[in-house]
């Protein structure tokens, strides 16, 4: 896998705060590609996607998007990528619409395709009828949605998504997974955090698994079952037994 194939690629990344968060971190993604984060709590997954957003500068490493030095050239690797964290940030006295215009006038979109951009978002994520309500009263749920739309108003090629499934209901969260599938299915890459182990077992084309702030274990599911204890047959049983298998051998 070449550089060129990459959309996200990380050599020796590393982060400490009171103790070492993340520790020489290698990583890549490939171009439309949906990858899937798994780690334990306090494993560094959120620090490693708020270093790759921009949100957290690393103490070593590097870090490139779409071939873009994200230290060197950061506006022109965040024009291309779109941060979703798990406590969605979105004004409460707006409207979703009018989100939706005030982020798309951030990034110097036309009001005409910016007005169709919402109005698609809106209606996919099955916010049509909240549209011109203002946030202030939405659910978790509904801000959460509402952040992904505003993620997405710009049309990103990488999109990193930290617990994006958290506070959805069922209903919600399939829209959710339908809107990311349609953004992969179109070339976009993903890279996203869950806790929810199934969501990434039926998604993700690859998964990595995260401990200690180093990455453990990558493959597909099947690569995944092949490298963990036998008897291993849920992306679950495969997680708690790498997991075990890391604190061990630390």
């Amino acid at each position: 896998m070449g550089s060129s194939d990459l959309a996200l690629e990380i050599k020796g990344l590393s982060k400490s705060f009171d103790r070492p968060a993340v520790s020489g971190l290698d990583l890549a993604v490939k171009k439309g590609e949906f990858y899937a984060l798994l780690g334990p709590n306090g494993a560094g997954k959120t620090t490693i996607l708020r270093m790759v957003a921009g949100l957290l500068q690393p103490d070593a490493g590097t870090i490139s998007v779409f071939g873009h030095d994200a230290k060197r050239d950061p506006l022109a690797a965040k024009r291309i990528m779109a941060w979703v964290s798990d406590e969605p940030m979105v004004y409460d006295r707006l409207t979703p619409f009018e989100y939706l215009e005030f982020v798309a006038g951030l990034w110097q979109i036309d009001a005409e395709t910016a007005a169709r951009r919402a109005t698609d978002l809106l209606d996919w994520l099955g916010l049509s009828e909240s549209a011109h309500a203002r946030c202030g009263g939405f659910s978790k749920g509904m801000l959460q949605k509402v952040a992904l739309a505003g993620a997405l108003v710009h049309e990103p090629s990488l999109i990193i998504l930290d617990e994006p499934l958290t506070g959805l209901d069922a209903g919600s969260a399939r829209q959710v997974k339908d809107v990311l599938k349609a953004r992969v299915a179109r070339g976009v890459t993903i890279i996203m955090t869950t806790h929810i182990l199934e969501v990434a077992e039926r998604m993700a084309e690859r998964i990595g698994v995260i401990a200690q702030g180093r990455l453990i274990a990558e493959g597909t599911l099947e690569e995944l079952r092949a490298s963990a204890s036998e008897g291993s047959a849920t992306l679950e049983d495969i997680f708690l037994d790498l997991v075990a298998r890391n604190e061990v051998a630390a």
